[in-house]
């Protein structure tokens, strides 16, 4: 039984919740899509049989709330096309119908519970609970920062014993704060236990460590003793302890349980302190280094004495501070739901909110996750598939058998020859395929749209799992003799790929720093704000078409499928590959990296670079402290057979390539997508692939009307952009 609040309830999932998660676990084992981590890991939990905690519990009861409208989707219910659709499989893995009666439940009986316990302590006239008011408090360290007179410290010790808390209240947005001193109620062992002794509360400037921490039960004081470090920084501080200049000590504390006194004032009645620092700003002047100890420092008396430069937080208008954290809270929260919302990533909303994530980490967070996802196997998607308003991802969640069973040919007959039953009906799969397609980016349903899915297979050849089983390598009579084309260039160099857009994108990009000024005594610094700026996508057209025999569309051999869907998808990925290497940044076209601001350039001195020229490559990307990722080179075959025979020093039979395929321990792929002379070094996650809705394949079953061929016309909506150019260095000889 979970005790919230002195509450006893019971929080063992029920045998109907276990039914639904081991359905969900057997529809993953089939393939199906559906569900997040944190939907594996709640299945897990309810199958443990053990308790769940009370956090968990309102999370679940929040989760089934916010997914309500995922129950009125095509293949949620028993008997409906697509069943169980990624929207069912994940209601499962929350225990599904029994889960939500569950947490509906057992949610209002935890909340009755802590807000019975905020009746006796409420803070103020209002009457937020003080469960969620401590979840604020603790959301950032709290603090308390008193005065001291160091006259009393010794001219040459390094150990101090001073007074870091008293009860003295401290005013807070919700009123006074009183942190008790009685018995049992410190916890002293994060003190006891080396604490460290901080300056102005940075873990990064250590100036020393507790040694020891105790209260002084009659005069209601914490006390520690300190012993500073040897560093020149700690020796610093410590001088200016001894000087006088610095005068004041903060505690970091954490705050448990608390209670309301007769008086108004909140009550800690169980707190940690985490560390102790000096700082530079006071609000308790009844404690610190070498201040006397008060008969009663809880009494008014003790914190009457005025100080000369009274802290800022005890003339602030509560009431106003609260109103503004209140509202600042609420634009966050909804600006956060709708990025989420807008990405199709509402599973990371909760997450973000209660973290305290700031929008701007948000919007990285989104990011990164839509990269990975990309990435991910199509039997890993979410709830990408449902449908959406505003754009998602343009994968739809099939499996590798289906993607795999997808037909480009039988998609091209049923565009070609529309009044052909049989055709139609053989492409009943590709066409729910496109539709689904369609209705998960919010496009209109004309030409046939293909999912990522597909495309992820076909553009991984080699891979026997993925598409290298679709590929003939045997010279059968009769097969297809493919062109000889160029490898793609980025595939594997891990450019981040977004897809699924919506409208132009901007990434935000903090462009210029503050600056520090020195100043003389009593002087002020000059002022200066850090710049921000947008990195801009905007989506660009590629389109292309081939010409396909009438014959050979009424073939129906794997070789045929092959062909078409390596003409098709092939030569729209190298189209995107080389733009986003060299595209103009104009006439329709996505600005390529080498035309992009900013990037680092080599001039070499002869047709093959030397070893010296290679490494100032990677020199100038560490000197711009851009060197934030896994980095490698890119040529072509020419300038990678060269730096075969290169030495790296004189004639030494040391190489420019070296075993394993590096250069100065980088690795190095070739393509010939590469112009000639070229050599690019760089962090290739900093590259953005920014796609717009799915390759969409239009059919003109007239443009060749005399010979009976079709021509097949692929569009795809892409751009290209670069977090930080400083990332890049282009190397050439005629630069």
């Amino acid at each position: 039984m979970a005790n919230v609040n002195g509450t006893e309830i019971n929080l063992t999932p029920t045998a109907g919740m276990r039914a639904e998660a081991e359905r969900y676990r057997a529809w993953k084992a089939d393939g199906r899509p559906g569900g997040t981590d944190v939907a594996a890991t709640r299945a897990s939990q309810i199958l443990s049989g053990d308790e769940l905690s009370a956090d968990t519990v309102i999370t679940m009861r929040a989760w089934f709330a916010r997914h309500e409208v995922d129950k009125a989707g095509q293949g949620f219910s028993p008997g409906e096309d697509g069943y169980p659709s990624p929207g069912r499989v994940a209601w499962a893995a929350w225990g599904g119908d029994p889960g939500q009666t569950w947490s509906n439940g057992k949610g209002a009986a935890i909340e009755k519970a802590r807000e019975d316990r905020s009746a006796v302590i409420s803070l103020s006239a209002d009457t937020t609970p003080m469960v969620q008011q401590l979840r604020d408090l603790n959301r950032e360290p709290l603090r308390r920062v008193a005065s001291f007179d160091a006259a009393a410290v010794e001219p040459e010790s390094r150990s101090l014993e001073f007074s870091f808390s008293s009860e003295a209240p401290v005013a807070r947005w919700f009123g006074d704060e009183v942190l008790s001193h009685a018995a049992g109620s410190v916890d002293l062992s994060r003190l006891n236990d080396g604490a460290p002794l901080l300056w102005n509360h940075n873990p990064d400037q250590v100036l020393g460590v507790v040694e020891r921490g105790w209260i002084d039960e009659d005069k209601k004081r914490g006390m520690v003793s300190v012993r500073f470090s040897r560093s020149p920084f700690a020796e610093e501080k410590l001088a200016d302890i001894r000087d006088g200049i610095l005068r004041n000590v903060s505690v970091g504390y954490s705050i448990s349980e608390a209670d309301q006194s007769r008086e108004g004032s909140i009550v800690a009645t169980s707190w940690q302190p985490h560390e102790v620092s000096v700082v530079s700003i006071a609000a308790d002047a009844s404690i610190g280094i070498g201040r006397k100890l008060e008969p009663n420092p809880a009494a008014p008396a003790a914190t009457s004495t005025p100080t000369p430069n009274p802290p800022v937080e005890e003339t602030l208008n509560f009431d106003e501070v609260r109103a503004q954290a209140a509202a600042d809270e609420r634009a966050r929260v909804a600006s956060i739901t709708a990025l989420t919302r807008q990405h199709s990533a509402d599973d990371l909303a909760q997450g973000l909110i209660e973290s305290g994530a700031t929008e701007a980490a948000a919007m990285r967070q989104v990011l990164d996750t839509l990269a990975s996802r990309a990435k991910q196997p199509a039997t890993a998607k979410t709830a990408a598939a449902q449908p959406i308003a505003s754009g998602g991802s343009a994968d739809i969640g099939l499996s590798d058998k289906e993607a795999r069973t997808f037909s480009f040919v039988k998609a091209i007959r049923a565009m070609a020859y529309p009044s052909d039953r049989a055709m139609q009906e053989a492409a009943s799969f590709e066409r729910e395929v496109s539709d689904a397609t369609a209705q998960t980016m919010g496009m209109t349903r004309d030409g046939f749209h293909v999912p990522h899915d597909v495309l992820r297979r076909d553009l991984t050849v080699g891979t026997a799992t993925a598409a290298g089983d679709l590929v003939f390598t045997d010279a059968r009579p009769g097969s297809f003799i493919e062109l000889l084309r160029n490898r793609l260039a980025l595939s594997t160099l891990g450019v981040q790929t977004l897809t699924g857009l919506q409208g132009p994108v901007a990434i935000p990009k903090q462009l210029t720093g503050a600056t520090a000024y020195w100043v003389a005594e009593k002087g002020e610094p000059t002022e200066s704000n850090p710049t921000v700026g947008q990195v801009n996508m905007t989506p660009k057209t590629l389109g292309a078409f081939t010409e396909f025999s009438r014959r050979l569309m009424l073939q129906s051999s794997i070789d045929v499928e092959t062909m078409v869907r390596n003409e098709l998808s092939t030569v729209m990925a190298l189209g995107i590959d080389r733009a986003a290497l060299y595209g103009l940044g104009s006439n329709s076209q996505p600005q390529g990296l080498k035309l992009v601001t900013g990037i680092n350039t080599e001039d070499f001195a002869a047709d093959s670079p030397t070893y010296a020229e290679l490494v100032s490559m990677e020199t100038k990307v560490n000197a711009d402290n851009a060197d934030i990722g896994a980095m490698s080179y890119l040529t072509n075959s020419t300038r990678y057979g060269a730096f075969k025979t290169t030495s790296k020093v004189g004639s030494e039979a040391q190489f420019v390539l070296e075993p394993g395929g590096t250069v100065n321990g980088y690795p190095v792929v070739r393509s010939n997508q590469v112009e000639a002379g070229d050599v690019f070094f760089g962090v290739w996650n900093a590259m953005i692939m920014g796609m717009w809705g799915s390759l969409t394949l239009q059919v003109n079953p007239y443009a060749l009307d005399k010979s009976g061929g079709v021509r097949v016309t692929a569009f795809q909506d892409v751009d290209v952009a670069v977090r930080y150019a400083e990332c890049f260095t282009r190397g050439n000889n005629t630069l």
